[in-house]
């Protein structure tokens, strides 16, 4: 199945990363910093509270930062635009670390759940992406690339695990995100993925219609030959 997480991943180090000011100590230096290096990676930092992560990054280095612009929030947007754009040149590691930046200067942009969701959706499962993506549209519920991201995201796990909650709550999302955006290509063809695992095959091929009158290249063709293999395209288009 096609994933609306559009962004390619590969992973590259950002060496540049500030690193948090720590005790000196001959026994446990060396591993607190590898420790931190590594939470730089890791969505909100491992887990931390925005205060946590404050002290991780170092209160200094953020107020120097948010100096620059003219609030933290402005900030966060700047990193959170910045964070996509490493993505697209297939850093995920960069990105993972500015999307950090992003929440821990501004705990409330949707924008850095989004690309952590992203960033972890190459992990073998998508729980940790579900978690993310959720967190992120409680803060903007009507983000039309949340809704998306999440609703493939929860198809993506019914594949795995064939709850009908999680394809329930997939295709719920993805009508959601048609409705507000009828031009949503890849939000239609994940929606066409849903409904033929519900055995609906019309609204099946209605919805890969939808995604093709819109944008060809959003089209799933291994669906497409799933769906002929149940019902003749309608339309005949595809054969």
């Amino acid at each position: 199945m096609k994933s609306t997480f559009l962004l390619a991943a590969a992973l590259l180090l950002w060496s540049a990363a500030p690193v948090q000011a720590q005790r000196k100590s001959k026994s446990t230096g060396p591993a607190l910093e590898m420790t931190t290096a590594a939470r730089r990676l890791q969505p909100l930092f491992g887990g931390l509270t925005p205060t946590q992560a404050e002290q991780l990054v170092g209160s200094t280095y953020l107020t120097k930062v948010a100096g620059s612009f003219a609030s933290r929030a402005e900030a966060s947007r700047f990193f959170s635009t910045k964070g996509y754009e490493y993505l697209r040149e297939s850093q995920p590691d960069t990105a993972a670390y500015r999307f950090n930046l992003a929440w821990v200067l501004d705990p409330a942009n949707a924008d850095a759940y989004r690309g952590l969701g992203i960033v972890v959706s190459r992990n073998a499962t998508p729980d940790q992406a579900i978690d993310l993506l959720t967190r992120g549209l409680a803060l903007a519920p009507t983000n039309n690339l949340l809704l998306s991201d999440l609703g493939t995201s929860h198809l993506m796990r019914y594949e795995q695990t064939k709850k009908k909650k999680d394809l329930t709550t997939g295709i719920e999302l993805l009508e959601k995100a048609t409705t507000q955006d009828a031009t949503n290509a890849v939000a239609w063809q994940q929606l066409g993925r849903g409904y033929y695992y519900q055995e609906k095959y019309d609204q099946a091929w209605a919805a890969v219609h939808k995604a093709q009158s819109t944008d060809l290249s959003a089209v799933d063709f291994d669906l497409v030959s799933d769906l002929l293999t149940h019902l003749p395209d309608p339309q005949g288009k595809f054969k």
